[in-house]
């Protein structure tokens, strides 16, 4: 690899003069994917620096996912794309349509030069923590959306703590980072208060709650509401031994549940709305045809998608709870 010399008068930083130097080898041909680089030795000793600046400019690269490190190995070049400022490292619970919204609204605000790469753990810790501990040091900022997970805190912890931004649901342990989140909670009390008069005419309100993957924010807020307003309700797991009956009020939080609960209100022959009400939580296009439409508590994914890209653009350490709202349609 033939390295530019350095200047040593010119204002440059020499690690930006060793990053512009690779840089430049890549752009040339003379480093090529997976081709190797000189040790931080070497180049120490090569141009009279100091192993921390030869770091940096290794950080800075790897950073932007231009190079890799391999332990006992060195470093390699892993991307020829040397126009890739940043490099952005997205963890999922899981992808379903409003996920989807949020990650394309995420992308449409953020430049060209920026890349993302995502994953997903699937409410499953140990993906959780093997996911973010073997990505150390290797991308620019980290978007985490932790869900439920008990002690996420202690893998999160080995990232930089300016570079981390918590998404979605977050809690006392992870207060210290920027955040884009919802207070289920609340936007389930409110939501279902907005609603109060066409939810009296029902005689009793179901939960359906799957603790494993849902925030229990959202178990509090409907609790609260029922309480407050001395509601019947009940709390259930699963639909598989559940009858809807006339008079019940379903709110329901997947979409998976939410067919199942339509298919078993036909089978059952009630009708919705006249016998059987439901409220599913998340909007999507498909809530807004099936049955007529399906009223829901939503927040707007669109808008924490955006909103994140624009906190990372700004470098902005900010904690921003995102809206939500009731949207009535036909099923209650």
């Amino acid at each position: 690899m033939n390295l530019q010399s350095f200047h040593s008068e010119s204002k440059i930083p020499k690690y930006k003069q060793l990053v512009a130097s690779i840089e430049s080898s890549i752009a040339d041909g003379s480093l090529k994917k997976d081709d190797q680089l000189p040790s931080l030795n070497v180049i120490k000793d090569r141009f009279n620096v100091s192993r921390d600046t030869v770091l940096t400019a290794f950080n800075e690269l790897k950073n932007r996912g231009i190079i890799n490190s391999v332990v006992g190995k060195g470093y390699y070049v892993a991307s020829e794309n040397v126009f890739i400022q940043q490099k952005v490292f997205v963890l999922f619970d899981e992808l379903n349509s409003f996920k989807e919204d949020l990650y394309n609204a995420f992308l449409e605000q953020l430049s060209s030069n920026i890349q993302v790469e995502i994953y997903f753990h699937h409410f499953n810790i140990h993906t959780f923590n093997n996911l973010i501990l073997n990505n150390v040091g290797n991308y620019t900022y980290y978007v985490i959306m932790p869900a439920n997970l008990n002690d996420t805190h202690k893998a999160i912890s080995s990232l930089p703590a300016d570079k981390v931004y918590i998404l979605d649901q977050t809690n006392e342990q992870l207060s210290q980072y920027p955040a884009i989140y919802q207070n289920f909670e609340k936007n389930v009390y409110e939501g279902l208060q907005e609603g109060l008069s066409l939810i009296k005419k029902y005689k009793k309100l179901v939960l359906m709650f799957d603790e494993n993957s849902q925030p229990v924010g959202i178990l509090k807020g409907f609790t609260a509401f029922c309480n407050a307003f001395e509601l019947s309700y009940i709390v259930l797991p699963s639909l598989k031994e559940c009858m809807p009956r006339i008079g019940e009020v379903y709110v329901i939080l997947d979409d998976k549940n939410l067919i199942r609960i339509i298919k078993k209100i036909k089978e059952a022959s009630l009708e919705i709305a006249k016998d059987v009400g439901i409220i599913s939580y998340n909007d999507t296009l498909l809530k807004e045809v099936v049955a007529d439409g399906i009223t829901t508590i939503s927040t707007d994914f669109s808008f924490m998608g955006a909103k994140l890209a624009s906190m990372i653009l700004e470098n902005s350490q900010e904690k921003i709870e995102n809206p939500s709202k009731l949207i009535i349609r036909k099923s209650v």
